[in-house]
């Protein structure tokens, strides 16, 4: 390659900024770097190199990281200014995810999530499909971050639980509460499903 064709392309490498485009995916969907190293089979050091636009990553690594976050190769070639201010999920297209600012070991905390706005980047609000299990008293576990969420429940029977109240919320019911609060959940009589909208100011 000529000298003037190796600093086009360096340029166009430059110009799509993925490294940035990786990393506030990256953040946005709250994983490390260790778990998206763990994911694609890719080093830490290679990944953070990517990121800084160090290294440019050749396709078959770009497929892999797009993969593990959740999102076509394509995400990172768009005009995200114009493609991602309407995006459609699709419901074979639901992304599982862990829960954004829960425990990391979904099998602990009961709950599998599937995100229903992912290709949005930048997004106020988080909106999820939740199967929330069945859990004894002793096995609940109290979350809490900055924001504010909504469930609605669609099936089964959810119980709601804080420091100071209990509630329990059937079919078509639905709850908002101040997400600061510790709180927890579980299924009752059997695997419970909710509509979940979290809200956390940036």
């Amino acid at each position: 390659m000529s000298p003037q064709m190796e600093n086009k392309v360096k340029e166009e490498v430059a110009a799509l900024n993925l490294g940035n485009k990786i990393r506030n995916l990256r953040k946005h969907r709250a994983f490390t770097l260790q778990e998206v190293s763990d994911l694609t089979g890719l080093s830490k050091p290679l990944l953070s190199q990517i990121e800084n636009n160090i290294a440019a990553p050749p396709i078959a690594t770009l497929i892999k990281i797009s993969t593990a976050l959740g999102v076509k190769i394509s995400h990172f070639f768009r005009d995200h200014e114009m493609g991602d201010k309407i995006v459609v999920v699709k419901k074979h297209e639901r992304y599982g995810v862990k829960k954004l600012f829960h425990h990391k070991n979904e099998s602990k905390v009961g709950y599998r999530w599937e995100s229903l706005a992912y290709p949005m980047v930048g997004k106020h609000m988080e909106p999820f499909m939740v199967e929330i299990e069945p859990r004894k008293d002793e096995e609940l576990l109290y979350n809490d971050h900055k924001g504010e969420e909504f469930h609605f429940v669609l099936e089964g029977i959810v119980e709601f639980k804080s420091a100071e109240q209990t509630h329990m919320l059937e079919k078509g019911d639905s709850i908002y509460f101040d997400s600061s609060i510790p709180h927890a959940l579980r299924g009752i009589d059997g695997v419970a499903k909710s509509l979940i909208i979290i809200y956390a100011p940036r």
